[in-house]
């Protein structure tokens, strides 16, 4: 790349996605193609991959911008004047532009990077908590949590005094709402809830509670971690004033992730992690800290992956979020169509609002089997417990066999793992 080139934070080039959208059509054919493991073999098989709830496969856009930064604008951030700094610089704050615009954020500075979700909560948790948890306060959360959004709180109330207080959730794996607002008191001092259930595909509805949580003075955080890449998000008609999601569950690269905070809170937090780039000025008395978002982003970071998390945003939004949205529906009820009567297999979770995840247990046979069986066949679907111990608990089994779907997954594909469970069975009887 020469010094007259653009550098790679760029708009991308009008690609088959932005055929697609002028087109107004969705062309999951096309979508497909533009995803290289797709046209992999599994055990001689076509891969069907169903584990998107785990992590999605990356666009070829989404690996030739990580690729690229490497190849033509690899320097450091923040610091150099020289040109290579400057566009790095640049790129990488060109992602954080379009993280904001890609949720909706109110200002550029309330998008703090961090390595995804589970940094994003563990920040919140230890810095919003030491400025503000005391002995007898309480944080509420639900009993379909994921573990990220459950360990950090239960840190922050071992090292405050603080306490746990746990939302249950119905045989259908839902919240009561009136359950949830009598949860709430003057002692409550944060709500942090999933927007989608990773092991369950619950959708809750989250603007409510953060309204029922507001009328009492309550901050919320929301784990965005499965809503983020199948639906639109818009965090100011949400409500929240905290929101984390993860870059590799939206077809971008692993390690990068953001937190949204309303900036007014952000400015109160202290910061999470000391060292560089998050300083104004450092002496051995005294230390003044960064402007915001940079107070929360100490050391060098993972620069490549954020640029290309900004080309995976890109992506995302040239197919258009409604768009996936609407296709990942159909996926839905083809698969309810499919599995509601099937025999000899139970569907864990049954909420009337819910995204693309299927957790199942078959008849007298362990779901590690399932999923070791299904492999052979080509088919990837997740067998365990997916960071939720607490919900499999609630529903009295150690594990499930999980389906998660992604905008490039089809209803052959969930033809074939019906076909596949059915084999399945056949071994077992």
């Amino acid at each position: 790349m020469s010094a007259n080139q653009a550098p790679i934070s760029a708009p991308l080039p009008a690609s088959n996605a932005g055929e697609r959208r002028r087109a107004n059509a969705y062309d999951v054919e096309a979508i497909r193609r533009d995803f290289p493991i797709l046209r992999e073999l599994i055990h001689g098989k076509p891969l069907v991959y169903l584990d998107n709830a785990n992590t999605t496969q990356k666009p070829e856009l989404v690996i030739e911008a990580e690729a690229g930064f490497y190849r033509h604008d690899c320097s450091n951030i923040h610091r150099a004047v020289y040109l290579l700094g400057e566009r790095a610089t640049e790129a990488y704050e060109g992602a954080r532009r379009k993280a904001q615009a890609f949720i909706n954020a109110a200002h550029e500075y309330e998008i703090i990077f961090t390595r995804g979700t589970t940094e994003a909560i563990n920040l919140v948790a230890s810095s919003f908590s030491r400025m503000t948890l005391q002995p007898g306060d309480e944080v509420l959360i639900t009993g379909m949590e994921h573990h990220s959004n459950i360990v950090p709180w239960q840190l922050a109330c071992e090292s405050t005094g603080a306490k746990l207080r746990v939302v249950p959730i119905t045989n259908e794996g839902e919240i009561v709402l009136e359950d949830f607002e009598r949860s709430m008191n003057a002692r409550t001092k944060l709500v942090s809830v999933v927007h989608v259930s990773n092991a369950l595909g619950t959708i809750n509805p989250v603007k409510t509670i953060v309204e029922m949580a507001h009328n009492r003075g309550i901050p919320v955080l929301v784990d965005g971690a499965q809503s983020t890449p199948h639906q639109p998000i818009d965090v100011q008609a949400l409500g929240c004033d905290f929101f984390a999601l993860s870059s590799h569950k939206m077809y971008g690269p692993t390690g990068i992730g953001v937190l949204y905070g309303r900036g007014e809170l952000l400015e109160k937090m202290p910061p999470y992690q000391g060292g560089g780039d998050m300083i104004s000025s450092v002496t051995f008395e005294k230390t003044l800290y960064n402007d915001l978002p940079y107070k929360f982003e100490a050391g060098t970071p993972n620069i490549a992956g954020t640029v290309a998390f900004g080309a995976a945003i890109d992506y995302l939004t040239t197919i258009g979020m409604d768009r996936v949205a609407a296709h990942e529906a159909t996926l839905l009820e083809h698969a309810r169509r499919l599995f509601d009567g099937m025999k000899g297999i139970r569907i864990i979770g049954a909420a009337r609002e819910r995204g693309g995840v299927f957790s199942f247990m078959l008849d007298g046979v362990h779901p590690h089997d399932v999923a070791t069986l299904l492999d052979a066949e080509g088919i990837a679907v997740r067998a365990g417990h997916h960071c939720a111990q607490p919900v499999m608990d609630r529903f009295g089994v150690p594990a499930t066999t999980r389906a998660s779907f992604g905008l490039y997954n089809t209803t052959a594909e969930i033809d074939a793992l019906a076909d596949g469970i059915e084999k399945v069975k056949e071994m077992f009887r």
